[in-house]
Parts: C-alpha cells; sequence; structure tokens
C-alpha cells in the first residue's frame, strides 16, 4: 500500500510543481504585496506594512464604481444568460433532426475572437457621423428616439454590456446544458406521459432537478467569470474606462499596474485580494444553497 501511495504521490508532483509555482506562489506574494505601504518594484523597497493599501482602495471612487459595474454585471448577466440558456437547450432537445446544426450555430459566438464580437456590437449600438447604428433605427422606426449607447447615457452603456456579456457567454452554456439534457434518462419522460402530467410540469419536476448540478457548475462558473470580466468593457469602450465609467474591478487592478496612473503594485494587490475574498465568498454561499436544491 504504501508503495503504491508513494507512485501516486509522485504521478501527481508535476501537477503539484505547477499549481504551487503558478498559483500558490503567486497569490501568497500579492496576498504580501498587499500589505507592503509604498512598494516600489524597481528597488523592491517599502516604507511600512499595514492595511493603508486596503483604506486607499475601498475609499477611491474609480475602485468603487468598478465594484458597482461589477455586481451590476453579475448580477443581470448570469441569471439570465442560464434562464436563456436553458430555454434554447430545452428547444433543442425537441429538435433532434437538425440539433447538431443549430449546436454549430449557437456555439459560433464562443470560438469567435471577444474583441471582433466587441467591434460588431459597436456598429450595432455606436452613433457615427453618418448613421446612428443599426440598434437606433429599429427603435426610430417604432416612433423612439436615438440613444447614444457608446458615449451616452451610464445605462444605456450597461445595457449594451450586458447585452454584449450575455452574447458571449450563452453559446459555452447551450452546449452543456443540451449535452446535460441528453443524458436524462427517457423513463421518466415516458413514466409522466402516462400519467398525464402538464410539460410545464415535467420541465420543473424532471427536467431541472436532474440537471441541476450542471445548472449548478453553470452558475458558479458564471459568476467567477463575470467577476473576472475585463476584456468585454475594453471591447466595446476602449482602454480608458475610468473616463467611460464602465471599468470592472479586473480593469482597475490592470490601470494600478499599467494604466496611466499606474505603477502602483500595492493597490492593484490590495484590489486583487478584495477581488478574490468577494468571489470566494459568494462561491461559499452558493456551495451551502447547493446542498439543499441540487440532486445527484
Amino acid at each position: 500500500m504504501e508503495k503504491n501511495n508513494l507512485k501516486a504521490w509522485l504521478y501527481l508532483l508535476p501537477a503539484i510543481l505547477f499549481l504551487g509555482a503558478f498559483m500558490v506562489y503567486p497569490l501568497i506574494d500579492v496576498f504580501i504585496y498587499s500589505f507592503e505601504e509604498g512598494y516600489n518594484s524597481a528597488s523592491q523597497t517599502f516604507f511600512g506594512v499595514g492595511f493603508y493599501n486596503y483604506g486607499y482602495v475601498l475609499r477611491d471612487p474609480y475602485f468603487l464604481q468598478a465594484v458597482k459595474n461589477t455586481f451590476i454585471l453579475v448580477v443581470i448577466t448570469v441569471p439570465v444568460s442560464t434562464g436563456l440558456a436553458l430555454l434554447i437547450s430545452v428547444g433543442l432537445a425537441s429538435v433532434k433532426k437538425v440539433r447538431h446544426l443549430f449546436q454549430t450555430i449557437y456555439f459560433l459566438p464562443y470560438v469567435t475572437n471577444t474583441l471582433a464580437v466587441g467591434l460588431v456590437f459597436m456598429i450595432l449600438f455606436k452613433k457615427t457621423a453618418y448613421s446612428d447604428g443599426l440598434i437606433n433605427l429599429i427603435i426610430n422606426l417604432f416612433g423612439g428616439t436615438s440613444v447614444d449607447f457608446i458615449d451616452g447615457p451610464y445605462w444605456a452603456k450597461m445595457l449594451v454590456l450586458c447585452v454584449y456579456t450575455v452574447w458571449v457567454v450563452m453559446p459555452f452554456k447551450i452546449l452543456i446544458l443540451t449535452s446535460a439534457l441528453a443524458s436524462v434518462r427517457q423513463d421518466y419522460y415516458n413514466a409522466a406521459r402516462i400519467d398525464g402530467t402538464p410539460r410545464f410540469r415535467v420541465f420543473t419536476k424532471i427536467t431541472v432537478p436532474m440537471i441541476s448540478p450542471t445548472l449548478f457548475y453553470l452558475i458558479i462558473t458564471g459568476f467567477i467569470g463575470a467577476f473576472k470580466a475585463y476584456s468585454d468593457a475594453v471591447a466595446l469602450f476602449g482602454t480608458d474606462l475610468n473616463a467611460s465609467g464602465m471599468n470592472t474591478i479586473v480593469g482597475y487592478v490592470y490601470d494600478m499596474l499599467y494604466g496611466d496612473g499606474g505603477g502602483f503594485p500595492s493597490y492593484a494587490s490590495a484590489s486583487a485580494i478584495i477581488l478574490f475574498t468577494i468571489v470566494l465568498t459568494i462561491t461559499c454561499i452558493n456551495l451551502l444553497i447547493r446542498k439543499k436544491h441540487v440532486h445527484y
């Protein structure tokens, strides 16, 4: 038995070394940097240790705006994208002959470059000297007034960002949920059909419980992915996200390191640890909810 244990640890050693070097060590390093006040990366020096970096970040209006944007993005896009993906997947499961064709069509946005999709959305929503954009043309047809979705009011920019994020993440969820629906045993549906059970009740009492582990996985990864959003905002509003008021927490971390006002690794580390704490807390809450609502 001991020999087998040694062999198992040897097999695991490359993965352990990789995770330690590229995940555990950087996390510890960032945690230490977050407490070093006035850290200078060039000279590797700092003038104090304490919670000043956290206090500065939590009082910074740019960080508070980034937190607000990120939470709005998470609260809207995760349930909307998951719900729409579930409805589309159920529809695809009922169309068996052309299911694979539609799966391929729905999956195309996921393999398309994020910035390329962002450019398409800019063409759809951005007002130019020659056109108000396709979306505004549609609004005008119904008697509405044009809205500047890219450089206009905050709610308009947030709407575009949410629609863009849902569009980008939904194909992956459709693919996963379609596979999960295909794995549900047909016997349950046959028994429900014999009993004359309404379709909605079949959906809520058979389909959803049977694929609840997959739904839980998509919700967890959706929350984590939405909290790490950055490229989505850049694709729509450019790199100066603070000026447009559409920065995210990850964008704030990047700006503190490499942006025009960057060069502050201590502030970047503190904001990264705050983001890590938020994501960890929400993940733990989801894990507690899973015990009651996820069926294996």
